[in-house]
């Protein structure tokens, strides 16, 4: 007889898997938000800083990807994504399947968590982003028209909130958006104790881990930015 060796087939090693990528700064409140998300979805990610004091947003590099020059930036398997609302999307509808409460499926609800989601993207976040620039670019101090733009944010916030959550009685994408943005907001007008729902909103997301964990301390840095030029 003779003996045979047997033969041992060497499987394919997989391929390489690319990290998730985000850009970002942590005293961005479009940042946070996004970064929160990554944390409720058990998400593993590779942050870039993106030194904004020394203009890094500008450099050729950076520009190539966002023309925009904004914070966050998303690559994730040669997908380039600007905006944080967009990046949070899309990190949900891929990687949060177990997570649909975060961006529910049905239509009408689906529906009102969008109309928040853009909420912040067309008026909460602009009025933040005009004082700073006002402020710190220009050394302008805020005008009166502008902390009164910031109360009508929290008058329509306030009539917002008839159940515990932004949209609805569960916590979603917009939640998390519109409060990296408010808790800044405050910083620069604070809320006022009239806003019962608001407040009993904005404190129980206070106690939330991933709220204590990111964006506390970004927080706490934008607050010492921004009312050294205030």
């Amino acid at each position: 007889m003779f003996k045979t060796t047997p033969v041992t087939t060497k499987s394919p090693s997989p391929p390489d898997v690319m990290p998730i990528i985000i850009h970002k700064t942590d005293v961005s409140p479009p940042a946070r938000a996004t970064l929160i998300l990554t944390e409720l979805l058990g998400l593993k990610v590779e942050t870039r800083e993106v030194n904004l004091p020394s203009r890094q947003q500008f450099s050729p590099e950076y520009l190539d990807k966002n023309p925009l020059h904004t914070v966050p930036l998303l690559e994730d398997d040669g997908l380039v994504l600007q905006d944080s609302h967009a990046i949070m999307i899309y990190l949900v509808s891929k990687y949060g399947k177990e997570h649909e409460n975060l961006y529910p499926k049905d239509d009408a609800t689906r529906a009102i968590v969008n109309q928040r989601l853009f909420f912040d993207a067309s008026i909460l976040f602009p009025r933040l982003k005009t004082v700073i620039y006002s402020v710190v670019k220009h050394g302008v101090p805020m005008t009166e028209a502008q902390e009164t733009d910031i109360k009508e944010c929290y008058d329509v916030a306030e009539k917002y909130l008839t159940d515990q959550y932004m949209a609805g009685d569960c916590l979603t994408l917009a939640d998390i958006s519109c409060v990296t943005t408010i808790s800044s907001l405050d910083c620069i007008v604070p809320i006022h104790s009239k806003y019962r729902r608001l407040h009993d909103w904005w404190g129980r997301l206070k106690k939330e881990p991933w709220y204590q964990k990111i964006n506390q301390p970004g927080l706490a840095l934008f607050g010492r930015f921004i009312k050294g030029f205030l």
